[in-house]
């Protein structure tokens, strides 16, 4: 019967060891991840407005020319809208 409740005891104990320790994993993976969303959500890119259109769009998805934003080389050789 001794070596029994040793044996259960041993068992618990290395259980709730591993439990702990995947308590502390997950801790460390949620706050990566939030680590993660808060540098994307900083990383959002600044939007600007096409001279011609006026739509919307992405600073890196804009065409620069005469010192304005368009959207397209179209709008850039069409010029301001009247």
């Amino acid at each position: 019967m001794g070596k029994f409740l040793l044996w259960a005891v041993i068992i618990l104990a290395v259980l709730f060891v591993s439990r702990i320790l995947n308590h502390q994993k997950a801790q460390a993976r949620q706050a990566a991840a939030r680590r993660q969303e808060d540098d994307s959500r900083l990383a959002a890119e600044s939007m600007v407005r096409c001279a011609h259109c006026q739509i919307y769009m992405p600073r890196s998805e804009a065409y620069m020319s005469q010192g304005q934003t368009w959207c397209s080389a179209e709008h850039a050789r069409l010029g301001l809208r009247k």
